[in-house]
């Protein structure tokens, strides 16, 4: 294949995420506001993950060895990575939870 072909081919695949970028964070404000009560199960659902956020950035460490300095990372940045990987983790089980939950509660019904 020849380069410049190439390079349109992924000018247009970067136009077309761009697209549909824009469209799944404006589709969802246009049907808020038919619903707005859609907005607040969604503002709750943040709420829940700063809340989620918070906790996992309270109990994260700062630690810096030696290895990390090499590239660039300070305290702050190690405790904000920490808090992010907490936060995954502590949603990552919530999900699970929430699916054995789910799954659980239909066999009864």
């Amino acid at each position: 294949m020849e380069q410049g072909f190439v390079d349109i081919i992924i000018l247009v695949a970067y136009g077309l995420l761009g697209l549909a970028a824009i469209t799944a964070i404006v589709m969802p404000f246009i049907n808020a506001i038919g619903n707005p009560k859609s907005l607040v199960r969604g503002l709750v659902g943040i709420v829940f993950i700063l809340i989620i956020y918070g906790i996992a950035y309270a109990l994260s460490g700062n630690e810096v060895t030696a290895t990390y300095t090499k590239f660039g990372v300070d305290s702050g940045l190690s405790k904000f990575v920490g808090a992010v990987l907490t936060t995954m983790y502590l949603l990552v089980v919530v999900s699970i939870v929430g699916i054995v939950y789910t799954e659980i509660s239909k066999l009864f019904k």
